[in-house]
């Protein structure tokens, strides 16, 4: 039977499962303002994001203008201090012809903090009244881009919560959906592997570019992706944990790879390239967990699976985190912030296929309305910070767009 439930109709033709406004600050010398704006209204209608920097970037520009176009936003409010670099009226320009309503305050041209807030709070007054009113529309599985990333990885994230998640990305794929996988800095080792299943040679060797040139950027910094929280959860290899966060993609064949910003063009699986390229410039590739989720929901994602085995509580801003626990005892810990007990599968009371169904499942619970455990709990991490980018060539995306 196919499944369908009730998103938000964009006039851009995008589909969304949430129905926010966003907030954006455009340097952090606008964040309190802009914090204080969103203090008066609910956790689940209005949504804080932004970026800290004075100085300009291709990739926090391109980031920001799919952000703020993603299908779950509805309209958006820019606060600008007025001096810093972010191309302010591009990015209005950008969210105005989606259709959504925009407005951009400037703290230097508006009276400074306190009528700045009391501006901000009248306009989404306004405006939530407005896009209460978006048309609803009927979506199906395939119609839905899906992220996964783990963090926190222990001994049993490879065993339980990620071959579990990569059961539901393969019925995912199977019914048309996009689904996407990352860090390619913890796919070292297995480039060969991953390059089987690419959809076309040329594509396969692109593949094996993006763990070589991740392993070469860590070289570099002198670090693998592998924090002291691993070693202490039972991983011993960065080889050890690439197998582990590998198989979170599921057996499905790996129709393209995309880099931030990059929307998949049609159903299957996708591998993003995370780590910049040229020489490194701006540090780790992803300081933290949310820095990833971020890039996912700018390539289109409605939500994000978070697999974990030492233990996490964060959300997101602007689209909901599945948060899948690996380990038992980690569940038993922190279960009012877990939407799945994948430990059940290491203590034997289910199987892997039975998990896999459980995570498939709450994903569409979660795109027909209902909250996740961090949504419920009021979660809106969000990171962005200084990255560099080329564009993906012709061999990233084999297949035709839908």
């Amino acid at each position: 039977m196919t499944q369908t439930f009730q998103g938000y109709a964009r006039q851009d033709g995008r589909k969304g499962i949430r129905n926010v406004v966003a907030v954006v600050y455009l340097v952090e010398c606008a964040h309190f303002v802009s914090r204080k704006i969103t203090e008066k209204f609910g956790e689940n209608e209005v949504h804080l994001i932004g970026f800290p920097g004075c100085f300009p970037n291709a990739y926090a520009q391109n980031m920001m203008e799919k952000l703020c176009t993603h299908q779950n936003v509805g309209a958006v409010l820019l606060v600008s201090l007025g001096c810093e670099s972010f191309n302010r009226a591009k990015l209005e320009n950008v969210i105005r012809e989606s259709g959504r309503p925009v407005e951009t305050l400037v703290i230097q041209k508006s009276g400074g903090t306190a009528t700045t807030i009391q501006a901000g709070r009248a306009w989404i007054e306004k405006t939530l009244v407005e896009i209460a009113d978006v048309p609803r529309i009927e979506m199906r599985v395939s119609d839905l881009i899906v992220g996964t990333i783990c963090g926190g990885s222990d001994g049993t994230s490879g065993i339980s919560g990620n071959p579990a998640a990569g059961r539901a990305f393969d019925k995912l794929v199977a019914q048309g959906a996009a689904c996407i996988f990352e860090e390619t800095g913890e796919l070292i080792g297995c480039e060969d592997i991953m390059a089987a299943r690419a959809a076309t040679p040329e594509l396969a060797q692109e593949l094996r570019n993006a763990v070589t040139k991740a392993e070469a950027y860590y070289d570099t910094l002198g670090f693998g992706s592998f924090a002291s929280g691993n070693a202490t959860g039972g991983l011993t290899t960065i080889e050890e944990k690439s197998l582990g966060a590998y198989v979170k993609s599921g057996s499905s064949q790996i129709s393209g790879l995309i880099k931030p910003g990059d929307i998949p063009p049609t159903g299957g699986l996708y591998l993003m390239d995370v780590v910049p390229d040229g020489d490194v410039r701006f540090g780790f590739p992803n300081i933290a967990d949310n820095a990833e989720i971020t890039e996912m929901i700018a390539s289109g994602a409605h939500m994000t699976l978070f697999v974990t085995g030492r233990g996490s509580v964060v959300g997101s801003a602007l689209a909901p985190v599945i948060k899948i626990c690996a380990n038992p005892d980690t569940y038993r810990a922190l279960k009012d912030d877990m939407d799945v007990n994948a430990g059940a599968i290491i203590e034997g009371e289910k199987t892997l296929e039975e998990v896999g169904q459980e995570i498939f499942d709450t994903i569409i619970a979660t795109a027909d309305g209902a909250k996740t455990k961090s949504e419920e709990l009021g979660h809106q991490e969000f990171i962005l910070t200084y990255k560099s980018f080329e564009p993906i060539g012709p061999a990233c995306l084999p297949a035709p767009a839908r």
